[in-house]
């Protein structure tokens, strides 16, 4: 069975102070002035952000069992300083129950949580709006969502020195909304980030530029549903270096929307994280740029052959260039133990 056979037969069956506002004129046009949430590092100058992925979770359903173990373990292991939940939270009925079972070890742990919507999440009772609403009522989590713009899961979430008195993060997070499937008949298939969640991306990212002495501010991006890049990354291996599990091809929008380029132009994001694709957990550098996936975090309530399930751990350290990462299996096993930039070369 394939992948999209699966998941449709699957579907059928079942926090810290705010940064200083940023300017004014880095709110898009139709987007109010955003204040991203802030968090510091640790006084040993580290931060580590856990990452959750489609763990398509359905309440009181035995095939969901494994997830929710999964992400117990996960959190006990691990004991991030935040927990970034890349989509496909829950993949059933009952809606509200599955999201608050699922999220509430989180919550429980008084762990910091931002969840970026997969293209599932808003298929089942609930509207993507009122998921996202739900989410948001859960206790530690610092989701705001941006006014105006496309989606509802956009959100920036800023890592500040370990000691207070510099306004200036040392690294920005980004969440970006990435939808579920295309509505114009002419473009079928997965959606896409759209033109005016890359504007606001660019005015953001401008804004920090201009806090941090016109240099750009170290950044990573997350969401569910990767960008063509990853495709493109696959097939022009002369350009590539990567490591981990290549399973599935990946399965991007059909279209680009140019936010990969974006990215490249204001030279402040470092790696793309992402979801989606279960049986990828690789991470490649391409173009100078880290693309990476998540480990399945989920259990059989959908297709996945990459097991055990676990997560990807990114760790930051204050005052060092780049990022470590690693992939922790349910069990406790280590995979993947990279250092960004350093564990890759680009091949000329």
């Amino acid at each position: 069975m394939d992948r999209r056979d699966f998941i449709r037969s699957g579907a059928a069956a079942g926090v810290a102070a705010v940064l200083p506002t940023i300017p004014a004129h880095a709110a898009t046009s139709t987007a109010k002035t955003y204040e991203p949430r802030s968090l510091r590092f640790r006084p040993d100058g580290t931060f580590k952000i856990l990452q959750f992925t489609d763990t398509h979770y359905i309440a009181d359903n035995a095939h969901a069992a494994r997830a929710m173990r999964n992400v117990i373990e996960m959190l006990e292991m691990e004991k991030p300083d935040l927990v970034i939940h890349t989509g496909d939270v829950i993949f059933g009925k009952p809606t509200e129950k599955s999201l608050r079972d699922i999220l509430a070890p989180i919550a429980e742990r008084k762990i910091p949580f931002a969840v970026a919507m997969g293209n599932h999440d808003g298929q089942y009772e609930l509207s993507r709006k009122e998921v996202f609403d739900v989410i948001k009522t859960i206790p530690y989590n610092i989701n705001q969502g941006v006014e105006g713009l496309y989606g509802d899961t956009n959100d920036i979430i800023s890592i500040l020195p370990s000691k207070g008195g510099e306004k200036c993060p040392k690294w920005v997070l980004y969440l970006f909304d990435s939808g579920d499937s295309i509505s114009d008949p002419d473009m079928k298939g997965y959606d896409y980030i759209h033109y005016d969640q890359i504007d606001w991306y660019r005015r953001q990212s401008k804004a920090f530029q201009e806090m941090n002495g016109g240099e750009p501010v170290p950044s990573l991006a997350f969401f569910h549903i990767p960008v063509p890049e990853f495709t493109y990354g696959l097939r022009y291996d002369t350009h590539r270096d990567m490591k981990g599990n290549l399973g599935e091809d990946p399965s991007p929008a059909n279209v680009n929307s140019g936010l990969f380029v974006a990215m490249k132009e204001q030279r402040d994001v470092q790696a793309i994280i992402c979801g989606h694709d279960h049986d990828n957990d690789y991470a490649m550098k391409w173009r100078g740029m880290f693309l990476m996936y998540g480990r399945y975090s989920g259990g059989d309530t959908v297709y996945n052959h990459l097991k055990p399930n676990g997560a990807r751990i990114i760790q930051l350290t204050e005052g060092e260039p780049g990022f470590r990462s690693w992939v922790r299996l349910y069990g406790g096993v280590v995979q993947q133990e990279l250092r960004y930039p350093d564990s890759f070369r680009t091949f000329k």
